[in-house]
């Protein structure tokens, strides 16, 4: 049993109709979006909506790959937790347990883990950085290396977006946009 406690922290939904869904949920739960691109590697648009100035996102809209009509599902479940340690913990005991797929992202604003559970349910386990650039943004990082080098490369990285902002200025930002 892990020494921390992961909290459920969003959902990603595949949908069909991306300008629909994302009205949906701004007039029926006041969610605002956050951020909005084209995932390259995914072949998606994504929409990052929020209603917490605390949170980035609570709720991402995908649109389905190019060509293809299937129905809406969930894309992923996204646990939040505390550390890089927390984050290696999390890894590790998965794939001891029968996880699949494990694949690590630097978003420039979070380190994640994405992988299947033992019965192929998609998680993202994730911690924040101290920093925000536009999304969709990743690249792979190395879990393995020390903290201090994880966060120097993330920085620099961030730093060459015109989008960058410490996490601080970008959470003001967010919460004047949500009116609180």
């Amino acid at each position: 049993m892990p020494d921390f406690h992961a909290r459920l922290s969003h959902v990603a939904l595949q949908v069909q109709d991306l300008p629909r869904m994302q009205r949906f949920y701004a007039e029926v739960l006041g969610l605002e979006v956050s951020d909005q691109g084209t995932a390259r590697d995914l072949g998606c648009e994504m929409v990052f909506m929020s209603g917490s100035a605390a949170a980035h996102h609570q709720l991402v809209l995908m649109s389905g790959a190019p060509g293809q009509r299937a129905p809406s599902r969930v894309n992923h479940l996204a646990f939040a937790v505390d550390s890089l340690a927390a984050l290696r913990a999390i890894r590790d005991h998965a794939l001891a347990l029968g996880a699949t797929g494990m694949r690590q992202i630097d978003h420039g604003n979070a380190w994640s883990v994405y992988f299947a559970d033992p019965e192929g349910n998609p998680l993202e386990a994730f911690l924040d950085t101290p920093f925000h650039v536009p999304q969709p943004h990743g690249r792979a990082f190395d879990l393995d290396q020390p903290d201090a080098v994880i966060i120097a490369e993330t920085e620099r990285a961030c730093r060459q977006d015109p989008g960058f902002l410490p996490r601080t200025r970008w959470a003001e930002q967010h919460a004047a946009r949500l009116g609180t």
